[in-house]
């Protein structure tokens, strides 16, 4: 077997391994004994042939999520760089009374910026002042990151392949344009049951929120894959993400933004 079709074997297990993991609601070994732990190419190859098969399947793509963003999470999860994932229609749970655990394996909270875009962002050499300019508005958001893979167990390569750890995600209801908020200064606190968990500001993701777009836009793109008009982009925790168990509820307050929050149904619930 050549090395080529190695690696293409390894991409096929993985994605076949994941999607068993998720269709049957049962965490899965890590599959980096497969595509190691160097090769994100191979990682986004695998996402992006879930990906294939979610739309195949008749999901629409709402969006993207960037990963890893904050120093807090990449300390938790042992890894140096951002990801990026994308989102679909249905992980949108804003509107539902309760997020719905029969639908998350191991989830975690995080507390993020939310832009919606009013522009596409697929120029050649895209700017600081672009990304800017492409934002329509921002919003407070609750990222419920899940994982496919047993016990978190993972290395950039598990969590690029397995969408970026996506699970679900929750939008409040303030929406400011950048001329009336400024990312970078934002501050956060996230509550558990009314109990302080997680503090951290826009400065902890790559900097600011805005250069955590900028590196999407530009990566997205040069996978093939712009960032287009409407869409909206989970930019990145804004500090440490906190596991939840059914029954809890978790607050988030951004300063300018105000607050965002979601109570987890119990397991059973439909």
């Amino acid at each position: 077997m050549t090395e080529r079709t190695e690696r293409e074997a390894a991409i096929g297990t993985a994605v076949d391994r994941l999607v068993t993991a998720a269709d049957r609601q049962e965490p899965c070994a890590p599959v980096r004994d497969v595509l190691g732990t160097v090769d994100i190419d191979g990682a986004y190859q695998v996402q992006r042939r879930l990906t294939a098969l979610r739309l195949t399947g008749g999901a629409v793509v709402s969006g993207r999520k960037i990963g890893l963003t904050s120093p807090a999470v990449q300390q938790q999860l042992g890894v140096d760089q951002p990801d990026f994932g994308v989102l679909f229609a249905d992980m949108d749970v804003t509107a539902y009374p309760e997020v719905p655990m029969s639908r998350l394996l191991q989830p975690k909270a995080e507390a993020e910026i939310a832009f919606v875009l009013a522009a596409d962002l697929d120029g050649d050499d895209i700017s600081p002042a672009d990304v800017r300019a492409a934002v329509a508005c921002a919003a407070p958001a609750l990222e419920i990151v899940d994982s496919r893979v047993a016990g978190w167990d993972i290395t950039i390569t598990d969590t690029v392949a397995d969408n970026a750890s996506s699970g679900l995600y929750v939008l409040g209801e303030t929406r400011l344009p950048l001329d009336a908020f400024e990312p970078r200064a934002a501050t956060m606190r996230m509550f558990l049951d009314g109990v302080l968990v997680s503090e951290g500001s826009g400065a902890a993701c790559l900097g600011d929120p805005l250069t955590a777009l900028l590196w999407l836009a530009r990566t997205a793109r040069a996978y093939g894959e712009p960032l287009r008009a409407g869409q909206v982009v989970l930019s990145g925790a804004l500090g440490p993400m906190v596991g939840v168990s059914p029954g809890e509820t978790v607050v988030a307050e951004i300063s300018a933004l105000g607050t965002v929050s979601a109570t987890f149904s119990e397991k059973d619930a439909s």
